[in-house]
């Protein structure tokens, strides 16, 4: 079965609420003080099934004061019903709620000419007439205009057939999208605790799931599920549902949260978005306004920034009837994802006065003056799925973005995540920085990154030409910064593939460079080299080798450096051995485990001529790193 969401609009006393109740037997005056007053304060709701399809009807409030509960119905509609009473015609309300449907792009709907009975015929063509001039223009130009007597049941039946007719036409809400419930409605019941009631306007939830109430981020579950007042398993996108939340308090969940699943999006105070004024707003929307932000069943404050394509178009106001890019500072978070529509009205008087739709919903703060923001925007604006990927991860620049990011960033699911990817490593727009996490880089921040440390490099060899390169360490700080670690790994074993830098394990160098050594440094080297070897087991310092052959300390530690590199000498300790007395060492303690498996130190001072405590046990614990000893109490057991 179809499900359709219908809401009403019109001026209040126009007969919306009994419009609904002709329609579907149901009264969606649930308030005592509706009952009383004969007025809707609150949105109501109320369902019917006709043929394949179930309308589930909103019922809003008409009365200016309540226009903001009305706006928390208003989110999600797939079609409205907009109430004009016969006898009254296009009132106040009738325009302000019409354009609220407009800003928030309802495509489809009817008029309903309520009270017909109480007029006669050519009041009746007035009224029609009217409205027909009124939605001009408008999604509701060439419409439906249905005369109706909620008190008589006249015109009932032919507006039944009107919105299936209308419903025929009328795409699905897609299953296949990140779930979101924006929660209109929070009780408490006994015997079950928390229920919380909206329009599921994405995805599927079922019973069991884990959810996340936003933007305070409290986790909860699916205890039971109702869809229009029916037990189910599951409810999918376009349905009102009532969901009983396991292990939350009723002051947890009100009217302005949104249930999505648990880890998947994120709260924002700050959002970038197209800004529409109506032509009939009173005055033009000036910089940094404060303005009453209605998204989904939300309403917060928010100040608004106005960007634009150069400075001085930035500093103009938006004049009524414009159309502006724009960042609006939230006083209050609210979770939202690219494509949501929103409206704004001024803070006071409270009337609307425009509206739009979000182009990132994770802004980052711009400046006044940023003209490159306002031109980001338009891309991002016009972009498709895949294109806004590729956007979002080339604005994230060397920290990359990993997947649940991006879910967040553009309330894609998992498998539209990944064939995103997909396209974009395959047409060489990003490159894969992990599989698992995913995390994706822009191709142009891998050739900025790789291009920087291939500098970097260059410029230490021309400073330091017998220096073997640069510690990895000090390159990550230096050309990476705050970028993640999966970064700094895969841009060097990429430039390393490419064949453009050799990593060492503690350092990176050019894969072209070779130390250049003057002939005093190659005699240097090499006197240096002989002396450790001449020491054997008796060898000294770095410092203590170098002073004694009289060469610069500087230069000495050089030379270390590349003898090292070539694997001639190692340090132990303090101590500079040459790698043929190490070797040698090791033969010695494997000899005599043919004769004793066990070693004391007195056993290793013998094998070794008779060593000090100042060589013998750093030898020893490097033969124990080396496996080819083990230390037992006292002893060494030879492996």
């Amino acid at each position: 079965m179809k499900n359709i969401i219908t809401g009403t609009a019109g001026h209040i006393d126009h007969g919306k609420t009994a419009l609904v109740k002709a329609l579907t037997g149901i009264d969606a005056d649930r308030l005592k003080e509706e009952k009383q007053r004969g007025i809707t304060i609150d949105i109501g709701f109320a369902d019917l099934a006709i043929d394949d399809f179930r309308f589930g009807f909103v019922d809003v409030p008409g009365h200016e004061r309540f226009v903001k509960n009305m706006l928390a119905g208003a989110h999600g509609l797939d079609l409205v019903m907009l109430v004009v009473a016969a006898d009254e015609s296009i009132m106040p309300q009738t325009r302000e709620h019409f354009d609220i449907c407009r800003l928030l792009h309802v495509k489809s709907g009817l008029v309903a000419l309520t009270k017909s009975d109480m007029v006669d015929e050519e009041i009746l063509e007035l009224a029609h007439a009217e409205v027909e001039d009124f939605v001009r223009g408008s999604f509701l130009e060439g419409a439906p205009i249905i005369p109706v007597s909620s008190r008589t049941g006249a015109g009932v039946d032919d507006l039944k057939r009107a919105l299936t007719r209308l419903a025929q036409s009328i795409e699905s809400k897609t299953t296949s999208a990140v779930p979101r419930l924006p929660i209109d409605r929070a009780f408490s019941i006994k015997g079950f605790g928390t229920v919380v009631t909206g329009t599921l306007i994405a995805g599927e939830i079922k019973v069991g799931d884990d959810l996340e109430i936003l933007p305070a981020g409290i986790k909860a579950r699916v205890r039971n599920l109702q869809v229009h007042g029916h037990d189910t398993d599951a409810a999918f996108a376009g349905q009102r549902t009532a969901i009983n939340l396991q292990g939350i308090n009723l002051d947890q969940a009100q009217r302005g949260s949104v249930l999505a699943p648990a880890g998947r999006l994120r709260a924002t105070s700050m959002i970038d978005a197209r800004l529409d004024l109506l032509p009939a707003a009173v005055r033009p929307l000036l910089q940094r306004a404060r303005v009453r932000l209605h998204h989904g069943t939300a309403e917060v404050m928010a100040r608004v920034v106005l960007l634009g394509a150069s400075r001085d178009e930035a500093a103009l106001p938006l004049e009524p009837g414009g159309s502006r890019i724009a960042q609006l500072r939230l006083e209050e978070p609210i979770t939202a994802i690219p494509g949501d529509r929103f409206i704004i009205r001024s803070y006071s008087p409270q009337i609307t006065i425009g509206g739009g739709v979000i182009i990132d919903a994770l802004a980052e703060k711009h400046r006044i003056s940023d003209t490159k923001a306002s031109a980001r925007l338009n891309r991002l604006e016009k972009a498709d799925p895949t294109e806004r990927a590729a956007l979002f991860i080339e604005m994230a620049g060397h920290r990359a973005m990993t997947s649940s990011e991006l879910a967040a960033r553009t309330g894609a699911t998992d498998d539209q995540i990944a064939a995103a990817a997909r396209e974009l490593t395959a047409s060489g727009r990003a490159m894969e920085v992990t599989s698992a996490p995913l995390i994706l880089m822009s191709t142009e921040s891998y050739r900025e990154l790789s291009s920087r440390v291939v500098s970097l490099l260059a410029e230490h060899h021309r400073r330091e030409p017998l220096s073997l390169g640069v510690a990895r360490e000090e390159v990550r700080e230096r050309v990476f910064g705050t970028a993640r670690a999966e970064v700094f790994r895969s841009v060097i074993a990429r430039i390393a593939e490419e064949g453009k830098v050799a990593a060492e394990r503690d350092s990176l160098r050019l894969a072209a460079h070779r130390p250049a050594l003057s002939d005093s440094e190659a005699q240097a080297k090499q006197a240096l080299e002989a002396a450790f070897r001449a020491s054997g087991f008796q060898a000294q310092t770095l410092e203590e080798t170098a002073a004694s052959l009289k060469i610069a300390l500087e230069l000495a530690r050089k030379l270390y450096n590349l003898l090292s590199a070539e694997k001639k000498i190692q340090r132990v300790g303090d101590m500079v051995f040459h790698i043929d007395s190490l070797d040698e060492l090791k033969g010695r303690v494997r000899a005599r485990k043919a004769v004793n498996q066990k070693m004391d130190v007195a056993a290793f001072k013998e094998i070794t001529g008779g060593l000090t405590r100042k060589h013998a046990i750093p030898l020893l614990e490097y033969l124990d790193r080396e496996r080819v000893t083990r230390r037992v109490g006292n002893e060494r057991e030879i492996l």
